[in-house]
Parts: structure tokens; C-alpha cells; sequence
């Protein structure tokens, strides 16, 4: 394993990773770096939690700053170098938070166009020049008839590729990318590789290696696992008393379904438990909201379908119960991916019926990292 100061990375760039204690690259990052840095097109697969921002942020950021040293400025307004394409405003917003830690040294500009907010306010944010553009796939495509330009893009990245469902984001995708110079270099990370993942590398990816952690599609070490056997459909009950135990940091109850988990929600309200939803098909502001609540600590559960299971960095959840178990392992690896992050301590716990029993016995197999 290298250290950062391997990478001959610009000081400034050395000084914010000095300053946030980062000296080791995590094994993505080990993996992914020297390819990113050499200008290579890379496609990384990686456990969630496992340092895939950084590992495309830095190379980014190096290359933006070094073409400004060598008196390349940008000079053409609305024209970005780096785009990076993220499934939902959430992750854009993490996203664009690590690009931040490090541009109060390089003084690089970053701006985000994310589904959620008005074009109005997607407008504003792409006056005037700038380096770096984080944004979701369809507010791309409506600025591109506002005013924005690809035409000087080195850098695309797909984040969280394994996430961008939507049927119509294969042509998206091929639209965003024809409006680019005909060779920039292309990255693409996500926890799997998904058929549609497998489509989309195979559309826009030409004779790119897939770089795979060793972490990648099984669950941390980290992590301990608990099995509890749901009897005669009495489910409630038992998360009653799992609640009541408690535990370090907040809660994160998995549904199946919107309806299952709005039902869930009004049972743990009608018993005092203090936590709220976070599903599709509801009110974005709530939703966000919601979201901001838990991730600061104001209410200990959040209650949600497989939307919160990808993407989302919420550093102080100990404990995952799937209170409904998905029917597929992917599903569940991205669910139990929410804790035990970097490192720390999380636990998972399962409330299994008569009929997730197949899935268990493909879960019992799962080997941890080690």
C-alpha cells in the first residue's frame, strides 16, 4: 500500500490531505490513482464507504490546477473542464462537499446543477467561469440549451453508476457525452456491476479494465450480524424491543415497499419512537428535511425504502434493521453498506420469516474482507 505523497500530487493539493489527516489511499484508491493520474479511462468497482470520491476528486483537481499553473486559465464563461454526473441531488451534495475541502487552496471553482432545485437556481449557478460541474443527468442536458457548454470537458465521471435506474439515462448518457470533445477521459465507480452498469460501460467504455477492491460485493468486518425469526407474522413487536435496547449513534429501519414503510412509521409514532420517512414519491422538502434531521442527530430513526440504501454518507448510523428483507443479496449489501463505514463498528439485523430463507442461506455465504 502507498501513501498520497507517492502520487507527486501539487502541494497544495499535499497540504489539505496533510491538514485532514489523510495519508494512506484506501484500496480503491490505491487501485484507481496511478490509472486516474496517468489520464486513463478507469472503471472501479468498490464496497460503499470505501473512498471512491476521493479517488476521482484528486486527479480531477491536480489536473484542472496544473493546465491553470501552465497558463491555461479558463476564459470562456458557463464552460466547465470536469463534469461529474450523480444519481441524486443527496449524493451531489456530498460530492461537491469533498471537492470543497480542497479548493480554499487550489482556488478551483465548483457548482452543482442538481435535480430538486429550480432551473432558475440551476441557471445562476453556471454564470460565469468555472472548473468543475457536479450534477444530476437531466439538469445537464436542460442547461445545455441555457447556456452551458461541454465543449472544453476533460474529465467525465459517472458516480454511483449502479444507481442511475431510470431507462432513459442510457441516451442521456450518450447525448451528455457527444456534447464533449471527442476523447476526454472517462471514470465510471459503483458498488456494482449491475446489467445496466454492464450496458453503460459497454456503450460509452472502450477497452477499459475493470479495477474491482477486494471488498467489493461482500460485507466489512466491521459489521456483526444478527438473524432475529419473526413468529407467526409478529414483526412489530420485535422492533419494539429492539428499539427499546438503543444503541450508539441512529437507526436505520429498511422497508420493501412506500406503503410498508409508511405504515411502519405511523405504528412507531402511535408508540412515542421519535423518527420519520424517507422514501420516493414524496415531498422533496420533506424529504430533505428529514434527512438533515437525522443526519444531525434530531431524531434517532429513519424509516425507508431502498432509496436510502445507495449513496448516501451518514457517518453516526450504528445500527441497520431490515425490517423487511430485500429479495436480492445487491440489495441487502447496499442496505447494511449505511454502517459500518470507514472502518468503524455497525450492526445489522434481520428480521426473518419462513420465506427469506433462501436469502439468508445466499447471505451466510458472503465472505467478509479481511
Amino acid at each position: 500500500m502507498s501513501s498520497f505523497d507517492d502520487f507527486k500530487l501539487l502541494p497544495s493539493l499535499q497540504e489539505t490531505l496533510r491538514e485532514k489527516g489523510l495519508v494512506i489511499p484506501t484500496e480503491i484508491q490505491d487501485l484507481t490513482l496511478p490509472k486516474l493520474f496517468d489520464g486513463q479511462s478507469v472503471v472501479g468497482v468498490a464496497e460503499t464507504g470505501s473512498g471512491k470520491t476521493l479517488a476521482y476528486v484528486l486527479p480531477i483537481l491536480h489536473l484542472l490546477k496544473t493546465l491553470e499553473n501552465d497558463g491555461k486559465s479558463i476564459t470562456v464563461d458557463s464552460q466547465p473542464r470536469a463534469i461529474v454526473i450523480v444519481p441524486t441531488r443527496e449524493l451531489g451534495e456530498q460530492v461537491s462537499k469533498v471537492f470543497k475541502t480542497f479548493t480554499h487552496t487550489t482556488r478551483l471553482r465548483v457548482r452543482s446543477a442538481l435535480g430538486g432545485t429550480t432551473m432558475e437556481v440551476a441557471k445562476k449557478n453556471i454564470v460565469g467561469s468555472f472548473e468543475v460541474l457536479v450534477a444530476t443527468p437531466g439538469r445537464i442536458l436542460k442547461l445545455l440549451k441555457r447556456g452551458l457548454s461541454l465543449n472544453d470537458v476533460r474529465v467525465i465521471v459517472f458516480d454511483e453508476a449502479d444507481q442511475m435506474l431510470d431507462q432513459g439515462f442510457l441516451p442521456t448518457a450518450n447525448q451528455i457525452v457527444k456534447a464533449c470533445p471527442p476523447t476526454p477521459q472517462m471514470v465510471l465507480f459503483s458498488a456494482t456491476i449491475s446489467p445496466f452498469v454492464q450496458k453503460l460501460i459497454t456503450k460509452l467504455f472502450s477497452d477499459v479494465q475493470v479495477i474491482r477492491s477486494e471488498g467489493s460485493h461482500r460485507v466489512v468486518p466491521t459489521l456483526t450480524t444478527q438473524n432475529k425469526l419473526v413468529i407467526r407474522g409478529k414483526r412489530f413487536p420485535l422492533l419494539e424491543n429492539l428499539l427499546k435496547k438503543g444503541v450508539k449513534g441512529g437507526t436505520l429501519i429498511f422497508t420493501n415497499t412506500r406503503e410498508q414503510c409508511d405504515k411502519l412509521a405511523a405504528q412507531l409514532k402511535a408508540k412515542d419512537f421519535k423518527g420519520a420517512i424517507y422514501r420516493g414519491e414524496m415531498d422533496k422538502v420533506e424529504r430533505r428535511s428529514n434527512l438533515k434531521k437525522f443526519r444531525d442527530g434530531q431524531i434517532d430513526l429513519l424509516i425507508s425504502t431502498d432509496l436510502a440504501s445507495r449513496g448516501l454518507d451518514l457517518e453516526h448510523v450504528g445500527r441497520v434493521i431490515n425490517y423487511h428483507l430485500p429479495k436480492e443479496v445487491e440489495n441487502y449489501i447496499h442496505r447494511v453498506g449505511r454502517t459500518a463505514r470507514a472502518g468503524r463498528p455497525g450492526l445489522v439485523i434481520n428480521l426473518v420469516t419462513e420465506r427469506d430463507k433462501q436469502l439468508v442461506k445466499k447471505l451466510d455465504s458472503l465472505k467478509a474482507i479481511r
